[in-house]
């Protein structure tokens, strides 16, 4: 088949759909990939590399567009890309429909077929193709976090790990998955007193056998959130619903109890957020602020650090897609129920009840959809 990997054009989006080694990989399996010019030059991976691997280089995203069979991304297509997508053509990145109506209609429209990285599963439930970057994005989030609560970027001028003789600020993890345990790691690693919020008596338990009394495990339905939210300095929202649009857990209202300077990061973004006052924002603007609070809402956070998260995302997507190339859609799909979960959109078909639910669109099961 032919593998087609445009540069990712969403504002300060650095990652790259395939490092070198996943290219050599492809071709060794008899594929053939095209990659656009300079395309992963911002996360380190130069062109020479990629025709190194037997990559051809393009020197436009139409070209690639217009040429490949699977067309592999990171971030979801941008309104330009979607205007180039070819009916039958196999676009495979993240996609979070859920909260992109434009999007969604879109991608309806030009009858493809849209597999979506954070909603492929696993025998125990999981995203694995999520999960990689919902570390990274977990681990980002304190570390953005800390360095908003700096006085010079709106914080309450507070070191996240206090000092000597000065307690550490009080963080706020809300939901205890992937996301919540990453920031977790870097919370109690720079000393702060970090207490994890999520629906689950076991989850908590899991953590508190990883953590032990360096978090302090809440049950969201046994507490005071608007309480913990007056105690709290950082404020991370990790909570998801896979292929579903965030609950809004924080109102503007609770904001009110909250400190002067004190921060909130809301991984939950890319899935419209968890607090109804967070708005997507870039790395390059990545702040704003409601009622003293300040808000950091990057829709891309791994884009930040594009050569890390490329390289954790390739380890997690190439093997579906050595799938998907040898075995062509239908029989990848049809014999991984796992991997048919990804199946968002197909050829003006909406296969995903979460985002058919949100648009009231019609919901076809995506194992009917791939019979025709």
């Amino acid at each position: 088949m032919k593998i087609g990997v445009p540069k990712e054009i969403k504002p300060q989006e650095n990652r790259i759909g395939l490092t070198p080694e996943s290219v050599k990989t492809l071709i060794s399996e008899g594929h053939e990939v095209i990659v656009e010019n300079n395309g992963g030059f911002e996360a380190g991976f130069e062109n020479e590399q990629y025709i190194k691997a037997g990559a051809k280089i393009a020197n436009s995203a139409s070209d690639i567009f217009d040429d490949a069979e699977i067309i592999v991304k990171v971030k979801e297509p941008q309104k330009v890309e979607v205007e180039m997508i070819k009916e039958n053509q196999i676009v495979y990145t993240y996609l979070h429909l859920a909260a992109a109506k434009d999007l969604t209609e879109g991608l309806i429209k030009s009858k493809s077929i849209n597999i979506a990285y954070e909603t492929v599963t696993d025998d125990n439930g999981r995203l694995p193709l999520l999960a990689p970057m919902s570390a990274v994005a977990g681990r980002m989030s304190v570390q953005a976090g800390a360095h908003c609560l700096e006085k010079n970027q709106n914080g309450r001028g507070l070191l996240l790990g206090g000092a000597p003789g000065v307690t550490g600020a009080t963080v706020v993890i809300l939901g205890g998955g992937v996301v919540g345990e990453n920031a977790a790691v870097i919370a109690t690693g720079m000393q702060a007193k970090v207490h994890i919020v999520d629906k689950s008596e076991e989850r908590l338990k899991q953590l508190t056998e990883i953590f032990g009394d360096k978090i302090i495990p809440e049950q969201s339905d046994k507490i005071d959130l608007t309480k913990l939210l007056s105690e709290v300095d950082l404020l991370v929202g990790g909570v998801l619903i896979p292929g579903a649009e965030a609950p809004k857990l924080v109102t503007k209202e609770m904001l009110k109890f909250m400190k002067r300077g004190s921060v909130i990061v809301d991984v939950a973004i890319d899935q419209g957020g968890c607090v109804e006052t967070s708005k997507p924002t870039t790395h390059g603007d990545p702040t704003y602020i409601v009622d003293d609070v300040v808000h950091y809402c990057v829709a891309n956070m791994p884009g930040g650090v594009p050569r890390t998260s490329t390289l954790a995302l390739n380890n997690a997507t190439l093997p579906f897609l050595v799938k998907l190339a040898n075995k062509g859609y239908q029989k990848a799909l049809g014999e991984d129920k796992h991997f048919l979960a990804g199946l968002n959109v197909h050829k003006g078909q909406v296969t995903y009840k979460a985002v058919a639910d949100v648009f009231g669109h019609s919901f076809v099961e995506p194992g009917e959809a791939i019979k025709n």
